[in-house]
């Protein structure tokens, strides 16, 4: 018998959590996510092989990221601004600091969940790149896709205790 959690055949929107602002629910859920895994190596090193190579020196794991594209986002039926309602919140976040205080402050932290899935846990916005797709007769932008969404997290893998597919760590999911 498996400890999995039994789909519940509900909708389950995917969001980012946060404990210090506020949270940010994708109004469609993504079609695909992407992520990148890497090791930093240390390319500054004089020390050669025998043969003249030169030696690979690693230095550690670098940070996951999560790239999620094609994020759609509607308010047409009901006639509200789009990015007001939901692409403002995400701006936010990368636009965390008051006017000439961004010294030291940092960007607020999120948990990427989707359903019963944890998929990058203390992350921040690293870059948003997005389009108004539609507007109304007066301007009102009711329609918009962000074509590109990138996490980065913030602790190494090992630290992060996030439970994502990939089998890395055991934290709770919320």
């Amino acid at each position: 018998m498996s400890n999995s959690p039994i789909p519940t055949g509900k909708l389950e929107k995917a969001i980012l959590k946060s404990d210090e602002s506020d949270d940010i629910e994708f109004q469609f859920n993504p079609t695909s996510l992407s992520f990148n895994q890497s090791i930093d190596l240390d390319a500054e090193t004089a020390a050669r092989t025998e043969s003249g190579d030169p030696k690979v020196s690693f230095k550690g794991p670098c940070s996951r990221t999560l790239s999620i594209s094609d994020i759609k986002f509607d308010t047409y039926e009901t006639g509200e601004n789009v990015i007001e309602k939901y692409i403002g919140k995400f701006l936010k976040a990368l636009d965390f600091a008051e006017k000439g205080e961004a010294k030291g402050k940092r960007p607020p932290t999120y948990t990427f969940i989707w359903g019963q899935n944890q998929y990058i846990r203390r992350c921040f916005i690293e870059s948003l790149d997005f389009d108004i797709t539609r507007f109304l007769i007066d301007g009102t932008p009711v329609q918009a896709v962000i074509s590109s969404l990138t996490l980065t997290e913030i602790e190494s893998v090992t630290a992060s205790g996030s439970t994502n597919p990939f089998g890395r760590g055991s934290g709770p999911n919320r």
